[in-house]
């Protein structure tokens, strides 16, 4: 009877235990978060707040992040923004809306090899929050940026090359 009880025991235990440890997500977090700040040389204000990250049994882990794509000109309340300078921002950030998406995919990769523990069947999804000023011209900006796919798909798409990885994550703007 105890030999059962002990067995069963470390049978709850065991099937308790995560296949993501928190530990593992922090990494990734931290991880992300370098690479979104050096991604441009003159934008200190690139991560608005620090990505945080979970695991979600049966369906994989999921990071989110608020990112400001270009810092907007220094503005007293009374002062209006130049045409020019609305319009310079706006193109600075489609710019770089693209390099983004490139890091964000390059960071997927990263973690599908990182999350050992995480089933081939599970989703990695990372989604964005990109800031806005009220003043800006945001036509063509998406305000959200999701992207997922599934371990074993960005495994095997990492062995293809980029062209793979692209189409391997499905990509969202909102």
């Amino acid at each position: 009877m105890k030999r059962a009880a002990l067995f069963l025991t470390a049978v709850l235990l065991t099937a308790a235990a995560p296949k993501v440890s928190r530990q593992s997500i922090v990494d990734m977090e931290r991880s992300m978060d370098r690479r979104v700040q050096d991604l441009w040389n003159d934008n200190p204000f690139v991560l608005l707040g620090a990505t945080r990250g979970l695991y979600l049994d049966g369906y994989g882990v999921a990071f989110t992040a608020e990112i400001n794509l270009a810092t907007g000109p220094t503005m007293t309340v009374r002062s209006a923004v130049n045409p020019q300078v609305i319009a310079s921002h706006r193109a600075k950030k489609l710019e770089r809306l693209p390099q983004l998406e490139r890091s964000l995919r390059e960071q997927m990769v990263n973690m599908a090899a990182h999350f050992e523990g995480l089933p081939p069947e599970e989703q990695i999804v990372i989604g964005v929050a990109l800031s806005r000023y009220p003043w800006e011209d945001a036509t063509g900006l998406p305000s959200q940026l999701l992207m997922q796919a599934t371990k074993a798909k960005l495994a095997a798409a990492e062995k293809q090359g980029a062209a793979a990885i692209e189409a391997a994550i499905r990509v969202q703007k909102f």
